[in-house]
């Protein structure tokens, strides 16, 4: 296994702050990201840093918000700056909307897609020259077992992963005779503050036609622990696991892959299963099976 440097996004909690840990554990050299570095999360920078220094990892936090063009930029060209070179992208940074969708308006939307889906895009396009110049490079897109199905009031999550899926994997076609692969994490429901922190609808009016409908995501995130086993939760240190395998592969890897917690199956992998054939046949009429 070879060093690598490693750009992960939303480093600052969840899958994020474990993969980028487990990297360092593994010996490739990591940039942590994350929005209010110096500020509310300088506590999370120092434990990062403290932890990968204790067990002797390379491991570096730089300020970076994915819905800020300037940032962005401004990141990557320190990693390039110091580390002359990016091998991979994990694009992990998002937030969970859990509401009513008609009463997400406009602006909701757009606030969602600017870290779910052009977060990743800005992130993408930032480390693309550099990959391309190299002849090599991995993009990883954590979307979710939502950008496959969806269930009521998870609408417009769905509706960012569903496209963050499209883009990652047009991108594997496209890159690959460049030497860049992109592939796709798809996580099932593990413990996170995602939900608690879920960005709730802006329409009033709308929330009040809807009358005892619009109580129940606020019941879902009251009560989205409980599914779990105490005794035994899920561990989300599966998924950080899953990112640093794929990492550290060497042949082709898979274009997506599900993590679920133990004794849970959604389907996904039936779906995944069903779709690849018809992709791949589509492309092939097309005179396109050079790029599956």
């Amino acid at each position: 296994m070879s060093n690598k440097v490693v750009v992960v996004t939303g480093a600052s909690s969840g899958f994020g702050k474990l993969t980028v840990l487990e990297l360092a554990r593994r010996g490739h050299t990591v940039v942590a990201t994350m929005r209010d570095a110096d500020g509310r999360n300088s506590a999370i920078c120092d434990e990062l840093l403290d932890t990968a220094k204790a067990d002797g990892n390379p491991l570096h936090v730089l300020e970076m918000d994915v819905a800020d063009d300037a940032s962005v930029q401004s990141a990557i060209n320190a990693v390039i700056a110091q580390h002359g070179r990016i091998d991979v992208l994990v694009n992990n940074a998002g937030l969970m909307p859990i509401g009513v969708t008609e009463a997400y308006t406009v602006a909701d939307v757009e606030r969602l897609f600017a870290v779910n889906v052009f977060g990743a895009v800005r992130t993408d396009r930032a480390v693309l020259p550099y990959m391309r110049a190299a002849g090599s490079g991995l993009l990883v897109q954590v979307t979710s077992l939502m950008g496959r199905f969806t269930v009521p009031f998870f609408g417009v999550y769905a509706a960012s992963k569903f496209a963050l899926e499209a883009l990652a994997e047009t991108y594997r076609y496209e890159l690959r005779s460049f030497g860049i692969d992109s592939v796709i994490v798809e996580p099932g429901p593990f413990p996170s503050n995602l939900i608690s922190s879920s960005p709730q609808p802006s329409d009033a009016k709308v929330l009040e036609a809807y009358g005892d409908v619009a109580a129940v995501p606020g019941q879902i995130r009251e009560h989205s622990d409980q599914q779990f086993d105490p005794a035994n939760p899920p561990r989300p240190q599966l998924v950080a696991d899953a990112i640093a395998t794929l990492v550290d592969a060497t042949d082709r890897r898979p274009l997506r892959t599900v993590v679920m917690p133990d004794g849970m199956d959604f389907g996904v992998e039936q779906i995944n299963a069903a779709v690849a054939p018809i992709q791949n046949g589509v492309l092939t009429a097309m005179g396109m099976e050079a790029m599956i």
